[in-house]
């Protein structure tokens, strides 16, 4: 608890003044409900029993005047706290976006999407009910409690001694009710995580089941989640509203005892009828403060454990860590020298030697898994090599801010990463929007046709994931948005592969032309379309096997003969 306040009440600092404002609310609150208590002695002893007239008239307006204060304090108090707490989550849940964008794509990879989602949202948002509400009602209620106990121990001190002395024992059973209600909490956010991730699984894959009739199978998978979510949550409700019964009870055992000891005082004269009625109704108020600062205890737990959750990704660092040089102005070579790279245990790529220099093209071909994406990942350093290294202009690519490195490549790949944006904002995607570019890039890339049939033109709006184009048309915009970047580096993963033969063979002569000034590698599985390239490299089992053009291997390299006559069948 004392971290999580370490954590958040920082944040306080930049709302002083609505605090102060929702502290004044907090202030009314507290003190018309302690101030309805007092009130109760001056009813029955000057009206009900003095018979004083003039208090008739007096008391009926300070009741009014306790209770309107009650009220506009907890309505200030409402706002303000709110306003601060949402606007402090706020804050948090940019942070946690900014911060998990800066890690490295392994880390996404590990990590289920779905999980993500629900870290950012789910668990944020039961923080936020701590740093707003919670922490407000705490504050108010212990005010409160403070000048309740004022009323009792000035009314009577030794009724308060009989009245209070049972708070202290109802510290053990509600700290246990805490920890159980922590450890539920955690596993409640755990569960939430599996059904947002689940769903997120079904609905990027709904293609699948809808073609394999499984929707059945997933409903199942859910009904599976939703019910461990569901028996958790119940157990939660169970351990807290056992806060309840025990303060009852304990309450119940106080309220006897000084009932027996000021009734036998009021008997005596020793204390008044007021004064008795008045403490007793504070004595009830006090209860149910009590309770409530018990139960809002127990709730805090949930924030508790979803700020721990929240806090892991915020003490998740990158590993690839950003050099200080700028990207050469203009690239002349790459060079890969016993370049190696490992996947935890796995060695995907190992004793790579390969030199690409401007104006080359450079194939990369081999079985699946033979390490090809393996090494265009290590020239976008989305990851780290293990051993070995990389050399922009003799410049090692450790060296270089990876910014300026990103910027200077341009990568597309089979999967096609389309936005809910327009076509112009999709292929202008991290640049700055010319849209002369955009239909010239759309030109270049044998898009420019199809997308001025649209209705709106470049201006047509993208569904999610690009389902109002066909897989080639989205294709052809992936390769767009490359070229509207116009890199010193342009990647094509199996780029063509849902094109055409015709789409594929007028990009391809595209992709001759704008790579003169370019290094290019381009990965395919169909050597068609690797026949201009400068050099191939010939990938098998994580080594470059062979390399050299497409003459010299089918006359001296086996493996390429192998892929050569796979193609040919």
């Amino acid at each position: 608890m004392r971290q999580f306040f370490k954590q958040y009440i920082p944040y306080y600092k930049n709302y002083i003044l609505k605090f102060f404002y929702a502290f004044i609310g907090m202030a009314l609150v507290a003190g018309g409900t302690s101030g309805s208590a007092y009130v109760i002695k001056p009813l029955l002893d000057e009206i009900f029993i003095a018979k004083n007239a003039a208090m008739l008239h007096v008391i009926p307006f300070m009741v009014i005047g306790l209770y309107f204060a009650k009220g506009f304090g907890g309505y200030i108090q409402a706002y303000y706290i709110s306003f601060i707490g949402q606007d402090i989550v706020r804050i948090v849940r940019d942070k946690l976006l900014a911060h998990v964008l800066t890690l490295d794509i392994d880390f996404f990879q590990k990590k289920h999407g779905g999980e993500l989602i629900s870290r950012i949202t789910n668990d944020i948002n039961r923080i936020q009910a701590a740093v707003s509400s919670q922490i407000a009602e705490i504050i108010r209620e212990g005010m409160t409690i403070i000048a309740l106990i004022g009323v009792v121990i000035y009314q009577s001190a030794e009724l308060a001694f009989y009245g209070l002395v049972v708070l202290p024992m109802a510290v053990y059973p509600l700290t246990i009710l805490a920890k159980k209600m922590k450890k539920l909490s955690f596993r409640s956010q755990e569960s939430n995580s599996d059904i947002t991730s689940n769903l997120s699984e079904t609905f990027n894959n709904i293609e699948i089941i809808k073609a394999n009739s499984t929707e059945f199978l997933e409903a199942k998978k859910f009904q599976a989640h939703n019910k461990n979510f569901f028996n958790i949550n119940i157990k939660s409700v169970k351990t807290n509203e056992l806060v309840s019964p025990i303060m009852e009870t304990l309450g119940a055992i106080a309220i006897a005892v000084v009932i027996i000891v000021g009734g036998r005082e009021v008997i005596q004269g020793e204390l008044t009828v007021g004064s008795f009625f008045s403490f007793m109704t504070a004595l009830f108020m006090l209860y149910t403060p009590i309770k409530r600062l018990s139960s809002l205890y127990n709730k805090m737990q949930d924030a508790l454990a979803a700020s721990e959750r929240v806090n892991e990704i915020f003490n998740t660092k990158a590993t690839i860590l950003t050099g200080d040089d700028e990207f050469p102005t203009k690239i002349q070579t790459i060079e890969f020298k016993n370049t190696q790279l490992k996947y935890d245990d796995f060695t995907a790529l190992d004793g790579i030697n390969l030199k690409a220099s401007r104006g080359e093209k450079i194939a990369l071909v081999g079985d699946s898994g033979g390490g090809k994406s393996s090494l265009v990942n290590l020239i976008i350093r989305f990851y780290e090599i293990s051993e070995g290294e990389i050399l922009f202009n003799d410049k090692s690519i450790k060296n270089i801010d990876i910014k300026s490195l990103r910027d200077q490549i341009s990568i597309v790949t089979q999967r096609v990463y389309i936005f809910n944006d327009t076509i112009s904002e999709n292929v202008a995607y991290g640049q700055k929007l010319d849209e002369q570019k955009v239909i010239d890039a759309l030109k270049q890339a044998h898009a420019y046709n199809f997308v001025m049939s649209l209705e709106n033109g470049v201006h047509t709006k993208l569904d999610e994931f690009g389902t109002n184009l066909s897989g080639g048309q989205r294709q052809r915009i992936a390769i767009a948005r490359a070229l509207y970047k116009n890199p010193q580096i342009l990647i094509l993963d199996e780029a063509t592969s849902a094109l055409d033969n015709e789409s594929e063979s007028i990009i391809s002569e595209v992709i001759n032309e704008v790579s003169k000034d370019k290094i290019t590698f381009v990965i395919a599985h169909r050597l068609s379309t690797i026949k201009s390239a400068d050099k191939i490299a010939v990938f098998q089992g994580g080594k470059i096997v062979c390399q050299g053009n497409e003459e010299q291997l089918l006359n001296n390299c086996k493996e390429y003969q192998r892929l050569h006559n796979l193609a040919n069948i």
